[in-house]
């Protein structure tokens, strides 16, 4: 038996010195090469260690064969990408050498059946013996950008940001660290329960709604084992940051997809559902929804009511985000005489009088980013939707593309077409953050032209650059309703 040992704290899981891949090869393809690469690509800064079975560089690093051979206190975390039956007594020798953390990443344990049940419990078994602090198994790796740390088994290493993952699927965590690198709102930490043997998403929650580097915690879940617990803790964690929770397994089918994934029982739908309104958890329907939805908690202020303006500069994108609103819990503001009185001032006599603001594409240089400033500076409006963002970059692309652009000397327009547009951005996110109220640039460019003028200035200003009118209503909405429950908490 193991001498005691304190509590290891959660830094040695998202903050190692030093980190062991167990089950690296001179293959390429297994998991413990996959990993030892993404460790070493993604410019983790601590000591790196590999055991191997036939020892050697691997990738540059000089394996051993035991963990023995590791200078004990060296490293903080192992990653386990070995055999699940040799697993127990690899944990035991890591915790000999100093190891405090292990992720493992095999599987072949309660998924699997009675016999991976049995195996499962002998590895938590070794870990609480050694005081270890044990993720997974059955899982894809964790990530930590302020710690440089790449220990997966897969790709992206998303960007760095406030986005904190958590998810008993390993390939929703990719997912949702995919759409950080497509959309530059990225990541804090995120970690993969797999089977969530020792450890289950809510006890990451609580790790993350501590943690200084993450301001939203977004959650992927099939199964809960004890909901009573889940919902007590969830209650408390959401009301210091906002958890954004995806679930699967809400059909007959789903859920038994979920039990063949990770061993898990998924819960009754409109149970959890009833829950998560409760709880202050804000549930997403959707992969791409759930980013979305943490994104915009990492990046937007939170609204202070209801009130939206929205901005066009033609009437069908207005007409589309109008009947979004009318969905949500969100009001499309009438528009106040002092703000109607103003944009007569700064529009032609065409535009549309009324919220949506549609321009009708009279605005001048300076137009979009007064009418902004007005709006924000406006009690009534709580928050701002700007649509066609990069419909001057998108003319500047085809100018450029054409047979004119040299003849014609079309460079200086098209400069100037794509300067706007980046001006819009930047205007947007500086008055958002001056005035505390969110302003949410949407177009179709931010998905088929990525590149444009517009969603890359977004990008750039750290925002997410939403596909579509309605896309940015539904993730304001989620702010607002989280941003009422808190206040109703505070007030109850």
């Amino acid at each position: 038996m193991a001498p005691a040992r304190a509590a290891p704290a959660w830094e040695e899981l998202f903050e190692p010195a030093g980190v062991i891949i167990a089950g690296a090869s001179p293959h390429p393809g297994r998991f413990g090469t996959v990993a030892l690469h993404n460790l070493l690509a993604a410019g983790y800064p601590g000591r790196v260690f590999a055991t191997s079975r036939e020892g050697g560089d691997v990738l540059g690093v000089a394996t051993v064969v035991d963990v023995a051979a590791i200078p004990e206190g060296a490293a903080d975390l192992v990653m386990v990408c070995t055999p699940a039956a040799i697993n127990a007594q690899l944990l035991r020798d890591c915790g000999a050498r100093g190891v405090r953390a292990a992720f493992v990443a095999a599987g072949g344990y309660a998924e699997t059946g009675e016999a991976g049940e049995r195996l499962e419990r002998e590895i938590v078994a070794a870990a609480a013996d050694w005081g270890m602090l044990l993720a997974g198994p059955n899982g894809q790796g964790v990530i930590s950008t302020p710690a440089g740390l790449c220990a997966q088994i897969v790709a992206p290493y998303p960007p760095a940001g406030g986005i904190a993952i958590a998810s008993q699927s390993g390939n929703l965590s990719s997912a949702f660290c995919n759409y950080a690198v497509a959309s530059g709102v990225g990541v804090s930490r995120a970690v993969s329960a797999g089977n969530a043997a020792a450890l289950g998403v809510v006890d990451y929650l609580e790790y993350f709604s501590e943690d200084d580097a993450s301001s939203v915690s977004l959650a992927y879940i099939e199964g809960i084992s004890d909901g009573r617990d889940f919902l007590a803790r969830a209650k408390l964690l959401s009301a210091r940051k906002p958890i954004v929770v995806l679930k699967g397994g809400a059909s007959a089918l789903g859920q038994r997809a979920a039990q063949s994934h990770t061993g898990s029982l998924a819960t009754n739908d409109r149970l959890f559902d009833a829950a998560c309104r409760q709880a202050g958890l804000v549930r997403a329907a959707s992969a791409s929804e759930a980013f979305e939805a943490a994104a915009s908690f990492a990046t937007q202020p939170l609204p202070a009511g209801p009130n939206v303006l929205v901005v066009t500069p033609a009437g069908g994108w207005g007409v589309l985000t109008a009947d979004a609103i009318a969905g949500s819990e969100l009001t499309l503001l009438p528009l106040p005489d002092d703000l109607r009185s103003a944009f007569d001032a700064l529009l032609p006599p065409r535009w549309s009088g009324a919220n949506p603001i549609d321009t009708a594409a009279g605005e001048t240089r300076d137009t979009i980013a007064e009418i902004l400033r007005l709006a924000v500076s406006h009690a009534e409006v709580h928050s701002v939707i700007l649509l066609g963002g990069g419909i001057q970059s998108n003319q500047a692309a085809l100018m450029r593309e054409g047979p004119l652009f040299e003849s014609q000397g079309l460079a200086r327009i098209a400069d100037y077409h794509e300067r706007q547009d980046r001006r819009y951005a930047e205007v947007a996110a500086s008055l958002s953050e001056e005035s505390g109220k969110p302003i949410l640039l949407a177009s179709e460019l931010a998905a088929t032209q990525p590149g444009n003028a517009s969603p890359a200035a977004v990008r750039a200003s750290g925002r997410l650059a939403y596909a579509s009118g309605p896309d940015a209503v539904r993730a304001l909405n989620h702010l607002w309703q989280y941003a009422r429950w808190r206040e109703r908490r505070t007030e109850a």
